[in-house]
């Protein structure tokens, strides 16, 4: 039982959970500023993004800062080491995979139907998207741009689009059922308010405890 954990508390976590979409998530390609992944990620949790990947090419994750509001707890973030293995993970999920990429072919990010399952991969702060990634993706996207400089934030673009996807689908009604299990929701929660015990669970291999409502305060 999550002895600190009110029920108003958990009712909130559950509501949030509820909300969460398992079939739209975004790839960030080497976005080696910690500021510009932590506000992806806390974009991710605004729209209700559960799991987000990345690829760095040391292997590890950028030290996550103040800006995310601690949505490096609440997102989990899956990290690969090659933008091909990235890449066949997500779509092996049944998602279509859309980049933020200046090519000839790039379609306006408003002309993608974000109600089917989908990911949007987002290049790093100097370069962007590689034009390997790019090939690799279904489509490419670009976000007009009106004014002298030719490209967003990272983490602008990111927010754009995500809550361009949001609104698809809050019109939808892809929010109003959970696309979680109540299995997933509770052993989400519990690695929220209780990390080490879960991951002392999981590395048992034993199931987490069933949180109980009415025990809490």
């Amino acid at each position: 039982m999550l002895i600190s954990m009110t029920k108003k508390r958990y009712q909130r976590i559950t509501n949030v959970l509820s909300h969460r979409q398992k079939d739209l998530t975004i790839l960030a390609e080497d976005v080696y500023k910690p500021h510009n992944l932590s506000a992806i990620l806390r974009t991710c949790d605004s729209v209700g993004i559960g799991k987000a990947y990345a690829v760095n090419p040391t292997g590890g994750v950028p030290t996550f800062s103040a800006s995310s509001s601690s949505a490096d707890k609440w997102v989990e973030l899956e990290v690969h080491k090659t933008i091909e293995e990235a890449i066949a993970e997500i779509k092996s999920q049944g998602m279509q995979i859309y980049a933020a990429h200046f090519s000839s072919d790039a379609v306006d990010y408003r002309n993608i139907d974000y109600t089917q399952p989908s990911c949007i991969l987002l290049g790093n702060e100097r370069s962007g998207v590689t034009d390997k990634a790019a090939q690799l993706a279904d489509k490419r996207i670009i976000i007009p741009m009106l004014g002298m400089l030719p490209s967003l934030n990272v983490s602008v673009a990111a927010a754009i689009i995500l809550f361009e996807a949001q609104g698809q689908r809050l019109k939808a009604g892809l929010y109003n059922k959970p696309q979680l299990k109540e299995q997933e929701m509770n052993d989400i929660a519990y690695t929220w308010y209780r990390p080490k015990e879960a991951a002392e669970f999981k590395s048992q291999g034993l199931d987490f405890p069933k949180v109980n409502i009415e025990d809490l305060p």
